[in-house]
């Protein structure tokens, strides 16, 4: 995406696909943060290569994050407070941050569509196809697939860039989401991002 040197920041450009990353700038201190960090950490690594090689294709990056009840807070108070030492997830915060020209949409809610300016967003790129990921997969990420499938959205959940507390929720909700919402769950190592942009270019031209 380019990059204008106005008060607008970046500019749109059309982009059949979008990577999804939801909650992953998250301190976990709540209950059963270090089992979600147990999982999420892993998952983390291979998430910040599967970024790195998206933006590489020009797929926009959008996060997604709860404002965890501070309805004060920005981008940067929230990456802040999830940086902070002593905060249980800390090292999936600083692996993932944003890049200067990453989006970062606030939810209050666990569905990124629920009162948020993401439908607007995509619409304004043209999206038609969400890669989703993050945290947790149960939760926050089945919630905004939900919203997306009943948006008509091609989704893709890679299997190792969503974690969840428990591994059994884990397994059971991608099962669920392959079965419900048409969910394609390849793990990142095999996700064929050119294949991906060659199936929405073929259905833009049908």
């Amino acid at each position: 995406m380019s990059k204008d040197h106005t008060l607008h920041g970046n500019t749109l450009k059309k982009a059949t696909t979008a990577l999804l990353m939801i909650d992953v700038i998250n301190g976990m201190n709540f209950d059963g943060g270090k089992d979600l960090l147990k999982n999420a950490l892993p998952m983390a690594k291979r998430l910040s290569t599967l970024k790195r090689e998206i933006k590489k294709k020009n797929i926009p990056v959008i996060y997604i994050n709860d404002n965890y009840g501070k309805w004060n807070s920005d981008r940067e108070q929230i990456i802040n407070e999830a940086l902070k030492e002593g905060s249980i997830g800390n090292q999936v915060t600083d692996l993932l941050k944003p890049d200067e020209d990453d989006y970062f949409i606030i939810k209050p809610k666990h569905s990124g569509f629920f009162s948020t300016t993401l439908e607007v967003l995509l619409a304004s790129l043209k999206v038609k196809q969400l890669i989703l990921t993050g945290v947790q997969t149960d939760i926050c990420v089945f919630f905004t697939a939900n919203d997306a499938f009943m948006r008509n959205y091609q989704l893709y959940i890679p299997e190792d860039c969503v974690a969840s507390e428990s591994i059994d929720d884990h397994h059971y909700t991608l099962k669920k989401m392959e079965e419900l919402l048409h969910v394609d769950t390849t793990p990142s190592t095999n996700l064929d991002l050119d294949q991906i942009l060659d199936n929405e270019n073929m259905s833009e031209a049908n």
